[in-house]
């Protein structure tokens, strides 16, 4: 997703509201370049490549915070979807998940922001991964298995005919994730093609019945 999409989703996101509540001059996309500049310029080398900062903090003028208070939590979700998209095409990985958190800061004039950012480990050093629903819902994937299905214990409940009762699996192997088909009916599919068990990258999309899941190594 790349800058402009950025902004378009937060315009449909609140209908153009959201562009009224910045009069101040403070800017949505303003703060996703920012995010991006810091992870470029914070960026480490590991052991399987570089590795991005995960956790950023923004701070804003309390007068900004008090205009855009009601869209905060949306606006935080957006800003963390475009360090994703980033990460993504500059093939940079993270060791924990990803959090952007925005706070009022006394000395922060309006229309100004600071950012900083860490890299910080999710717990016990585990790799990280989670799935991104249609809904917009995240599911992170932890030590116990995900279970996708028609099911009401399954972790994702789908209400689809061509899903089955506990129809696939997304699990941890050592330092990455598969997906694991569970004897389905219509099987399960990973960007397109059938499978029973596949390992998973970043922007996988995996097909359940007719709803698309996206995983995300972050």
């Amino acid at each position: 997703m790349g800058l402009n999409q950025f902004e378009q989703r937060l315009e449909r996101l609140v209908e153009g509201v959201f562009a009224k509540t910045f009069r101040s001059g403070l800017k949505p996309v303003e703060l996703a370049r920012r995010l991006t500049r810091e992870m470029d310029l914070h960026r480490v080398v590991g052991v399987s490549g570089l590795i991005a900062p995960n956790h950023f903090d923004i701070a804003i003028s309390a007068a900004d915070h008090e205009q855009f208070e009601s869209y905060a939590d949306a606006l935080s979700r957006e800003l963390s979807e475009a360090v994703r998209a980033h990460a993504r095409e500059e093939t940079y990985a993270f060791v924990g998940p990803v959090h952007v958190e925005l706070h009022a800061e006394e000395g922060v004039g309006v229309g100004e922001f600071l950012v900083s950012s860490e890299i910080l480990e999710a717990p016990g050093g585990a790799a990280v991964g989670s799935l991104s629903l249609p809904d917009g819902t995240r599911v992170v994937v932890g030590e116990e298995p995900v279970t996708i299905g028609r099911l009401p214990e399954c972790d994702v409940v789908l209400g689809d005919p061509n899903v089955s009762r506990r129809h696939t699996e997304i699990r941890r192997q050592g330092n990455g994730f598969i997906v694991v088909d569970l004897g389905s009916t219509n099987g399960t599919k990973v960007n397109g093609a059938g499978v029973k068990e596949r390992r998973l990258v970043d922007g996988d999309q995996i097909t359940v019945g007719g709803t698309k899941i996206r995983f995300e190594a972050s």
